[in-house]
């Protein structure tokens, strides 16, 4: 372990700075590298492969925020070294107890030797009980800042948002791709599709009982009005020519309910055989019958 030594502890903040500027380019370059190739594997149609690269795009993204928060705190240390030089004890002093921790905690995840060194010195010098707090574990340590610890965590991305990605990346190079949507599956999917036939079939039927309507509708007018109104006109007619009817036998027979043969208007000549009330009634009803 390097000793605590407060020269070398402010060059070493200097030197990791720049180390973590100089990483953070570097990956940056070497992401956008990977963009591109990822952007000929969707040209290619091999979008699984694509999909693999972009999980590691992803977590290289995150490792790259990761050095931005240690160069922010590494940055908090050199403007404050006079607090950490003149504090002691085995905790550091408030206003940089989170830069020393997240950097005490998050170094070995990173491959800067120069972060490794200042580790070991501020291990030095808040002693063996503080180094000991600070180790890796699951869960971490509460006095870790989450902004570092969220960064750490090891998981596989889902699934969107590595869609995401693919669909940002070609979009950016020109690509034509849209995710395909997922099918659905299962026990729901077959009672979302049962759902749907039904609504269907019932949307289905109703039309279907709209066009029957409309045809009745539409026999009614070409027959002149409805079949109902025809036969009542007809009873009309019969009803007036019954009380037409002189007093006698027939009159009678009418008011008993009995059938009479009402006198009918003298046919007119139309170039052929005038057709009585009822025959004209049933002819109307044969052919509504036919028409449905």
């Amino acid at each position: 372990m390097v000793p605590w030594s407060a020269a070398r502890t402010k060059v070493q903040i200097r030197l990791s700075i720049q180390r973590l500027r100089t990483l953070q380019e570097k990956k940056l370059a070497l992401a956008k590298k990977s963009r591109r190739e990822i952007a000929d594997l969707v040209l290619k149609g091999r979008i699984e492969t694509a999909r693999l690269r972009v999980e590691g795009l992803i977590q290289d993204d995150i490792y790259v925020e990761l050095l931005e928060v240690l160069e922010l705190y590494a940055e908090t240390l050199q403007a404050r070294f006079g607090l950490l030089e003149s504090t002691g004890g085995e905790t550091p002093e408030p206003s940089i107890a989170d830069a020393v921790n997240a950097i005490v905690y998050s170094a070995p995840r990173t491959e800067l030797k120069e972060l490794h060194a200042l580790r070991e010195m501020l291990m030095h010098k808040y002693g063996r009980q503080f180094s000991l707090d600070l180790q890796v574990s699951d869960p971490p340590p509460p006095q870790v800042p989450k902004r570092v610890t969220s960064k750490i965590a090891v998981f596989v991305p889902p699934k969107e948002l590595v869609d995401a990605y693919l669909s940002e990346i070609a979009k950016g190079y020109g690509v034509a791709w849209i995710p395909d949507p997922e099918p659905f599956s299962g026990v729901e999917g077959e009672a979302e599709a049962g759902d749907e036939a039904e609504d269907k079939a019932d949307k289905g039927k109703a039309r279907n009982g709209d066009g029957e309507k409309k045809d009745e509708d539409d026999v009614d007018d070409d027959l002149g009005g409805s079949g109902g109104g025809d036969l009542g006109e007809e009873s009309g007619k019969a009803g007036s020519a019954a009380a037409n009817l002189p007093d006698g036998p027939e009159k009678d027979a009418w008011a008993s309910g009995a059938e009479v043969k009402l006198p009918t208007a003298p046919a007119q000549p139309a170039g052929g055989k005038k057709m009585t009330p009822e025959e004209e009634l049933a002819k109307r009803f044969e052919r509504l019958k036919q028409l449905r």
